[in-house]
């Protein structure tokens, strides 16, 4: 709990300039990846996350022993933060990193927020998985209360997201640390290098969302949406 405290009093100020913001119809949330910008207790905190030690008793209590490799380079993880009216459609994540080309396979995402209200929302929505193309219901909604941390398994059809938008108060903020996870791909192993989003019910016959998520999930032309609100 002491740590937890610590990783929340080093969080960045919300509009300090490190962020990166992804700002648009599916997504409004800031991220920062940056090892240079993390004080001594959240450096220390994703090093042990990232260790050979914590990567092995993962896949050894997880996955029956399944090699998993560490992402030191926090490829879409680091500091997450959100505002009143945060949001995050259902997606599912990029499923080859760009880089070392191996599959993301488990999610870590530790809440520090600790005067965060249930009523404000922000709860982690996981969907059944329909298929890999949209999620079905939503099958659990959870609470990102302090110092708790989620494990799930991110390959396949693995839908996730805000269950609703985040209604909290100026001077609060949803904060979460989310670390990834790797394995060795195969031919089952799906090419997709960008996040997939799916449209909420209000937005499944708005052409411009469609084309949004189209682009978003392009590697070639993600990064110039992440940042499009009208």
């Amino acid at each position: 709990n002491e740590v937890a405290i610590q990783i929340e009093n080093e969080f960045p100020n919300y509009n300090d300039s490190i962020w990166h913001v992804y700002n648009n119809a599916i997504e409004n949330k800031k991220v920062s990846n940056n090892w240079n910008f993390f004080p001594e207790t959240t450096y220390k905190v994703f090093s042990l996350l990232n260790s050979d030690e914590f990567t092995s008793l993962l896949s050894r209590n997880i996955f029956n022993s399944m090699e998993l490799f560490s992402d030191p380079g926090l490829n879409g993880g680091g500091w997450h933060i959100h505002r009143n009216g945060g949001k995050l459609n259902p997606h599912l994540d990029y499923s080859l990193h760009p880089k070392l080309k191996l599959e993301r396979k488990l999610n870590i995402i530790i809440y520090v927020n600790s005067n965060w209200d249930n009523k404000w929302g922000g709860h982690l929505g996981l969907w059944n998985n329909k298929s890999s193309k949209q999620p079905g219901k939503l099958i659990k909604s959870v609470e990102p209360k302090f110092n708790r941390a989620i494990i799930f398994n991110t390959a396949q059809n693995s839908w996730h997201g805000l269950s609703s938008p985040i209604e909290c108060p100026q001077n609060e903020f949803r904060k979460s640390l989310a670390i990834y996870y790797l394995c060795k791909s195969n031919e089952e192993t799906n090419q997709r290098g960008k996040a997939l989003f799916a449209p909420t019910v209000d937005q499944k016959s708005d052409p411009e969302v469609i084309e949004l998520i189209k682009n978003r999930a392009s590697v070639e032309k993600a990064s110039s949406v992440y940042n499009n609100k009208k």
